[in-house]
């Protein structure tokens, strides 16, 4: 059996995610079937670009409806994670985009200063904020790598935050559904160990 079901959304990255679940021993299929991500024992929701594009293409493969509703654990990475919430800003006539709702909250965009370029690139630390299995082994202070323009407010959904002009979430969890606003395929051994925790959630951890 397949250990983690890719939601092809069309995003980048999706070789480098596959090349690290393979490093550690993971079986992965990149997936638009509904009935497969029912089936799988774990789901990853992967996104670069906006959300808007994303959400329409979730929509057209009638894929919205289904991922809220999956019982087994799924990790969303980068723009993956934006998506598990309520709206982004990131709406293309200058009105939100209306996201899958896990979490009621609006991810906005980084506001505009001189000394902090957007888009957020490049390393930065993790402040752990509640103890979590996906985060288990990693320390406070330990450096992952980001690049996004948006950001979702701390809440207590948050696991961990960084700082870049005030806090975001860095990870998050409701329920079974968690997600990471770094690249874990990017982030060196830290992100090995997000992707190596995630893999051996089960059910809904």
């Amino acid at each position: 059996m397949t250990d983690v079901a890719i939601v092809d959304n069309g995003g980048a990255n999706i070789a480098s995610l596959c090349y690290a679940l393979e490093r550690l021993g993971a079986t992965s299929r990149l997936t638009a079937d509904p009935a497969e991500l029912r089936a799988a024992p774990r789901v990853i929701l992967p996104g670069v670009g906006a959300a808007a594009d994303a959400m329409a293409r979730l929509h057209a493969l009638g894929l919205a409806e289904i991922i809220p509703q999956l019982t087994r654990p799924v990790l969303g990475i980068c723009l993956g994670m934006q998506l598990l919430f309520a709206s982004s800003e990131e709406g293309e006539d200058g009105s939100d985009t209306e996201c899958l709702g896990l979490i009621a909250e609006r991810v906005a965009r980084f506001p505009r200063r001189e000394d902090l370029p957007v888009p957020h690139m490049g390393w930065n630390q993790l402040r752990l904020v509640a103890e979590s299995p996906l985060l288990a082994g990693i320390g406070d202070g330990e450096y992952v790598y980001f690049v996004h323009s948006y950001a979702a407010p701390p809440g207590p959904w948050t696991l961990a935050a960084t700082d870049y002009g005030g806090e975001f979430s860095a990870a998050v969890r409701l329920g079974n559904f968690h997600g990471v606003q770094f690249h874990p395929e990017r982030s060196a051994g830290v992100g090995s160990r997000v992707l190596a925790n995630f893999l051996e959630l089960s059910g809904c951890s």
